[in-house]
Formats: C-alpha cells, sequence, structure tokens
C-alpha cells in the first residue's frame, strides 16, 4: 500500500482522510503468470495498481492471433478505462504477463471517492493528462508514422521492460510477425 499512496502523491497529495476512505476499498490480490485479469467482452469494474510484476493489454485480430497494444510494469495504474467511463464492456484483454500482485479497488466506489475528496480528484486528473494525453499522443502518432524498425528502437531505450518481454509479445506491439521481427533485429546488429 505504501508504493500505491507514494505514486498518487507524485502527482497530488492527497489527505490522512482521503487515505482512510481509499485503503477502505482496496484489496492486494494475486494473479499467475498467463491469467487473465479482464477478458475482452466483460465489463471493467476495477482498477489496479500493479506492485509486482507485468501486465499486457491485447486483442485479437480476424485470424485470432493477439495484438498487444501496451505493457505495463512495477508502479503502474491499470485499468480499461475508457469502458470504465463509458460504463461497457471492454474491447480488449488485460494480463498478467508474470506472477503479478496488485492493489485493486473497485471503479464504482472509487467514483464516489472521487466525487468526495476533492484532492483525489486532483490527483485523477493529473494522472490521465499525463498519462493518457501527454504520454499517449506520441503513442499514437508513432503507430501511424513509424515504422516498425523505428518503434522498436524506441522499445529498446527501456531496457527493463524490453528484456521482460517475450519476442512474441514484441513481434505483436509492433504489427509485425516473428519472421519480421527477427530480419529487423539482424539488421540493427
Amino acid at each position: 500500500m505504501k508504493e500505491f499512496l507514494e505514486h498518487i502523491n507524485l502527482y497530488h497529495p492527497i489527505s490522512q482522510e482521503t487515505i482512510t476512505d481509499l485503503s477502505k476499498i482496496c484489496t492486494e490480490e494475486i494473479y499467475h503468470k498467463n491469467e487473465l485479469i479482464l477478458e475482452s467482452g466483460m465489463m471493467a469494474q476495477y482498477y489496479y495498481f500493479l506492485q509486482k510484476g507485468l501486465i499486457g493489454y491485447y486483442t485479437n485480430n480476424e485470424n485470432g492471433d493477439s495484438v498487444y497494444k501496451i505493457f505495463f510494469e512495477e508502479n503502474s495504474f491499470v485499468a480499461s478505462t475508457s469502458a470504465i467511463i463509458k460504463n461497457e464492456p471492454s474491447d480488449f484483454n488485460i494480463i498478467a504477463l508474470e506472477d503479478c500482485k496488485v492493489i485493486k479497488y473497485s471503479a464504482k466506489e472509487y467514483r464516489k471517492l472521487l466525487n468526495k475528496h476533492h484532492d483525489l480528484a486532483l490527483f485523477h486528473m493529473h494522472y490521465l493528462e499525463k498519462n493518457w494525453v501527454v504520454k499517449k499522443e506520441p503513442l499514437e502518432i508513432s503507430l501511424k508514422y513509424e515504422t516498425a524498425k523505428q518503434r522498436y528502437l524506441s522499445l529498446l531505450k527501456n531496457k527493463s521492460l524490453y528484456n521482460r518481454l517475450k519476442q512474441h509479445h514484441i513481434a505483436s506491439y509492433l504489427g509485425v510477425t516473428p519472421t519480421q521481427l527477427s530480419r529487423i533485429r539482424k539488421e540493427l546488429k
């Protein structure tokens, strides 16, 4: 819980009263490697804070192949945010790529706390601005305009993430086949 609260305070400090109320809706959960945290087509009901492990978001293409959208390492907030906001089923799966320890909290109860605690609402706003606008926009642009090789080079810059991913996860994320990924890697040697 300590890392969770510290991470919230990086975006906006929250009061002891807010911490007390937030703690009441949180539970620690363990998800094992390859366990689905949320299945596509299901209603997203929870937010998660990843304390330990690696999580991926993916969907399946028309051939049934997994297409990874994004990966999350420790100290990340994870959810099917748009599905929660729209109160619709999730368009993608959330999967534990390693054994994961998370803090899980109900989206419905959290929304109540956002209305009750101004400081928590400010945290939420700052978090969304930084992670769903500032970070996400360049990612969307890179997917549209950069080649798989350029995106691979960007992924390589995050060594801790890169070293934890399987080659088929990387290929899927880049939108290439494992054979094409092998060619890209050979070109760069």
